[in-house]
């Protein structure tokens, strides 16, 4: 099977080396297509791809194609995969905001695959969540799968609604986990804790506690009252998280990202 990444930015690169190994490659190498002289040069010197700085070397005989490129660039792009492609190709959007309708339209194609996916697909700890257009079948669909779970897990869902909402969540989630580590890290250091100390107590504070959850069968609420005791330190934190409206803040932005999801969707139909 012959796999095409377009786009060798962040989210293009680590897709490529998740899905490299995969055997649905059998003795191809997946192939990556960037516009940029220098990234090309780049990968080259690697030899774990086969990099191409043209698209009518690599796009007319490619089987599935990944779009991982920004929103912003998709209408330029598309007008030049147009006349190079065939029906029989499945395309596979890594693209936040642009939908399936608009994607179609585009190519005019009918297999497409829209996902979104996050950062943490760089270490094999990526969620990526997907949802595909009626004419993708249920073995193209598995073979997409496959390819997307070299990166970590990933979650099916019925509508696109969903793509955005999972935004919300997976999608833009990491920065909101970063924005509590900072937080703590700042803390840390105005406690008078090294640089190097605060990043310890942080870090592994924060891989303890997804490790304990992901171990049991026990809700978040359930550990915080394993945790917490009456009268203690960490119920002082707690209250004082309560007392901010923390919890509501984090789902209103949440939803922030939602919404913009869907904002974009409306501007690429």
């Amino acid at each position: 099977m012959k796999v095409l990444v377009i786009g060798a930015g962040n989210m293009g690169l680590t897709y490529a080396e998740g899905m490299m190994d995969s055997p649905l490659l059998g003795k191809q190498k997946l192939r990556i297509y960037d516009t940029d002289p220098k990234k090309t040069t780049s990968l080259k010197k690697t030899n774990q791809f086969n990099v191409y700085e043209k698209l009518t070397d690599c796009l007319p005989d490619s089987d599935i194609v990944f779009i991982a490129v920004k929103p912003y660039h998709a209408e330029a792009l598309f007008k030049e995969m147009r006349p190079l492609l065939n029906k029989q190709q499945i395309f596979v959007s890594l693209m936040a905001g642009v939908t399936i309708q608009y994607i179609q339209k585009e190519l005019q194609q009918n297999k497409v695959i829209r996902t979104m996916p996050n950062l943490p697909a760089q270490v094999g700890k990526g969620v990526t969540s997907y949802t595909e257009a009626a004419e993708v079948s249920r073995v193209e669909l598995l073979s997409v799968r496959n390819l997307l779970d070299t990166t970590g897990e990933s979650v099916h869902v019925n509508s696109e609604k969903f793509i955005d909402a999972s935004t919300g969540i997976s999608g833009s989630g990491p920065a909101y986990v970063f924005y509590f580590m900072n937080s703590m890290l700042e803390a840390a250091k105005k406690m008078g804790f090294s640089d190097y100390d605060s990043k310890v107590l942080v870090s592994n504070t924060f891989e303890g506690a997804v490790e304990l959850f992901n171990q049991s069968d026990l809700s978040p609420q359930s550990w915080m009252n394993r945790v917490a005791s009456k009268g203690g330190t960490t119920r002082a934190a707690l209250d004082s998280m309560e007392d901010n409206n923390v919890k509501q803040l984090i789902e209103d932005a949440a939803y922030a990202a939602f919404h913009r999801a869907v904002e974009l969707g409306e501007q690429n139909k």
